[in-house]
């Protein structure tokens, strides 16, 4: 996840993610096709506004019937399973990893099934005020750092491993 200084992800659901920068887009893409799939909610999916190419786009949403009538493409899956379900499936279909990519809904659900192994954030110098945070409701995840690094000039990559 992209995020500000003041932790926001977005100034609403519907806030295209253009404000991250180029290196945090080539460092999202990067990791996205290595662990080859990738989940998110159908608010983050439609802000985006099509599947990215060269890696499996699980959308978890209320409506899945009527959300894979629009969309019949491999790549792209549409679903109301449980987080733990989901990963299940997954794990099933051959993949040992999957990038959770948002939003705060969506973190929120892995999160309170202690599902998340760990956090990737950048942090971008941008300060929002009000926004949408990373989680919706109230979590606590214990985390210790695994990896602290730079993308560019103004970009800090920051990877926390979730102590369970």
């Amino acid at each position: 996840m992209a995020i500000t200084l003041d932790g926001k992800i977005a100034k609403s659901s519907d806030h295209f993610p253009d404000w991250t920068g180029k290196a945090d887009k080539k460092y999202f893409m990067q990791r996205t096709k290595e662990s080859g799939c990738m989940i998110m909610g159908s608010k983050t999916y439609d802000t985006i506004g099509r599947p990215l190419p060269g890696r499996k786009n699980v959308i978890m949403t209320r409506n899945p019937d009527a959300r894979t009538l629009e969309h019949e493409i491999q790549e792209l899956e549409f679903t109301n399973k449980a987080p733990e379900e989901l990963l299940n499936q997954l794990e099933g279909e051959g993949f040992q990893e999957v990038m959770l990519c948002g939003g705060a809904q969506i973190n929120t659900l892995f999160a309170k099934a202690g599902l998340i192994d760990e956090l990737i954030l950048t942090i971008s110098p941008l300060v929002f005020g009000e926004g949408m945070s990373l989680f919706n409701e109230d979590i606590e995840l214990n985390l210790e750092l695994a990896k602290l690094t730079t993308l560019d000039e103004n970009l800090v990559l920051v990877r926390y491993k979730v102590i369970k």
